[in-house]
């Protein structure tokens, strides 16, 4: 069998190195990129250019020359696809002489991956204008920050985002610039809006809701127009996203859709016979919902291509489809999710409630020890958990992979509020941190505590009364209830009536949960918990 791979990095070389393993000598594997890498770790080149990653080599997996003695796979780099036959079973390909042949198939496997939109702007072209998506890339923007007191990065996606803090840790003064209405997509607003902050504490400025119009210069960047006003930089990082590499599939009758994006079904398999595709280059679906959904991540890449090699080899395995996870690590903060933020699921039909809290990510006597704010999300008819979202300065990875898990094995929250968690004090919580959010999830779902995130609070404030629930308090609040132990909470509050409409306060939610449960018992039937406390919300109370 003959089968010939598109395009290297994670999905090509992984679907090659698999399917040799598969198969071994009955088959014939020919790779071929217009690249002069076959492998390398994408990922990891923000961390290049701020110097946590030393040389360029430590990001290269394989050379060409190591990755086909490895595995047997001819490897042909400076080729790049022109065509595809899928009637004759031939690829038209073009050497880096001009030299055009044609390669011939049994089996065919796209793994063309994606590239960096440029937009159409005046100064576009200027020198210290640059993408990132390449070794030689990090090089660039590697070499030019070392005479750069400023950088301008277009684009607040997790690219963008890291690479920011990495300029920040080189010395230079980063600002974020970005079309949406926040920065973090996929997180609900007010996540993103906790993080804009926190970038904004440690010196890298953003600005959402804004587009670049124009980069300024003579031959090289002296500053940018965006269409709010003019900002002053050394350079420009191009991180407003990235577009599939499938011009060269136009006329092969392969179906795409309107972005360029193959579509694939759960066996990786194109609408064409014998041609299979995976990575930045294709669509897939949605785990809970099936709908399509891109994931241009390299963890997806792997995953799509080893089950695609696994079912070339014969074996009928079916892709379960990607929920969205992510994880990124900011200017003093890490950022992760999965499956659906809140807005997102009601976009996408589910009946979906959400609670915010705020916790110590390890014994708060222990050092070292932050806050750690999650989200979690369910489905109100079924219960079961359909997003996640945490951020904090420690491990917010080891909740957002405990909700993957859950929402893959299709857990409701009901199931998961007793599980049997790693607990000692330098990991974690006694009660977990996942497990409080659950708990505090049951607690609004059943009634036992009536709360409001940011935007609910919002929708009151103008009617409701502000009851701070801590010791001290530096908030606009009307009244200040003292925590220890609640003992003024032992019968009517003074200037409080029964009815009034009533939103609690204290610095993480817990405190102020307590003091609902006992206005309770006294007759005060409307009052809400601000989900989260003041540590979250503090941009409520600026």
């Amino acid at each position: 069998m003959n089968i010939l791979v598109i395009g290297g990095v994670a999905a090509g070389t992984k679907a090659a190195a698999k399917l040799k393993r598969e198969l071994g000598n009955d088959c014939s594997i020919t790779l071929i990129t217009k690249s002069d890498y076959v492998s390398f770790a994408g990922c990891g080149l923000p961390y290049y250019v701020g110097g946590s990653i030393k040389t360029r080599e430590e990001l290269v997996v394989n050379s060409p020359e190591k990755f086909a003695r490895l595995t047997g796979v001819n490897v042909r780099c400076g080729v790049e696809a022109t065509a595809v036959d899928t009637q004759g079973h031939t690829v038209t390909a073009t050497n880096e002489n001009g030299d055009t042949e044609l390669i011939r198939y049994d089996k065919l496997i796209i793994a063309a991956g994606a590239e960096s939109i440029v937009p159409p702007i005046e100064g576009a072209g200027l020198k210290n204008v640059f993408t990132m998506r390449t070794p030689g890339d990090g090089d660039s923007i590697r070499e030019a920050a070392k005479q750069a007191k400023r950088a301008l990065i277009v684009g607040g996606g997790f690219i963008g985002l890291e690479l920011a803090e990495n300029l920040l840790s080189a010395g230079i003064r980063p600002m974020i610039v970005e079309m949406a209405p926040h920065i973090l997509p996929g997180f609900d607003a007010d996540f993103a809006e906790y993080a804009q902050a926190k970038l904004l504490e440690a010196g890298i400025g953003v600005l959402t809701d804004t587009r670049l119009v124009a980069i300024n210069g003579n031959e090289k960047v002296e500053g940018a127009m965006t269409d709010k006003r003019k900002l002053k930089t050394d350079m420009v990082v191009l991180c407003a996203g990235i577009r599939p590499c499938t011009a060269f599939l136009k006329d092969s009758g392969i179906a795409m859709d309107k972005r360029g994006l193959i579509s694939v079904d759960a066996h990786m398999r194109t609408s064409a016979p014998d041609v299979y595709a995976a990575g930045d280059c294709v669509n897939v679906f949605n785990r809970m919902t099936h709908s399509v959904q891109w994931s241009p991540m390299g963890s997806s890449a792997n995953m799509e291509a080893r089950l695609m090699a696994m079912n070339i080899a014969g074996k009928e395995e079916e892709y379960p489809g990607v929920l969205g996870t992510a994880v990124v690590k900011l200017a003093g903060l890490n950022a992760a999710k999965t499956g659906f933020c809140h807005s997102a699921a009601i976009a996408a039909g589910f009946d979906a409630e959400s609670v915010v809290i705020a916790t110590d990510d390890k014994a708060h006597y222990y050092p070292g020890s932050e806050v750690m704010s999650i989200r979690l999300t369910c489905d109100k008819r079924t219960g079961k958990l359909i997003g996640a979202q945490a951020i904090g300065k420690g491990c917010v990875d080891k909740v957002i992979d405990v909700a993957v898990t859950a929402i893959s094995l299709g857990a409701d929250v009901y199931q998961l509020q007793n599980m049997d968690l790693c607990y000692a004090p330098p990991f974690s919580t006694a009660i977990h941190p996942f497990s409080v959010a659950v708990t505090a999830l049951i607690n609004k779902l059943s009634g036992a505590m009536d709360s409001i995130d940011a935007q609910g609070y919002g929708a009151i404030a103008g009617e409701a009364k502000l009851i701070s629930v801590t010791e001290t308090s530096n908030l606009p609040a009307e009244k200040n209830i003292p925590n220890h132990y609640f003992a003024d909470i032992n019968g009517p509050i003074d200037g409080l009536d029964k009815a009034d409409k009533i939103v609690l306060v204290c610095n993480k939610g817990k405190q102020a949960y307590f003091a609902q449960n006992r206005l309770r018992r006294f007759g005060y039937t409307d009052t809400y918990v601000l989900e989260g406390g003041s540590v979250f919300n503090e941009q409520l109370f600026e």
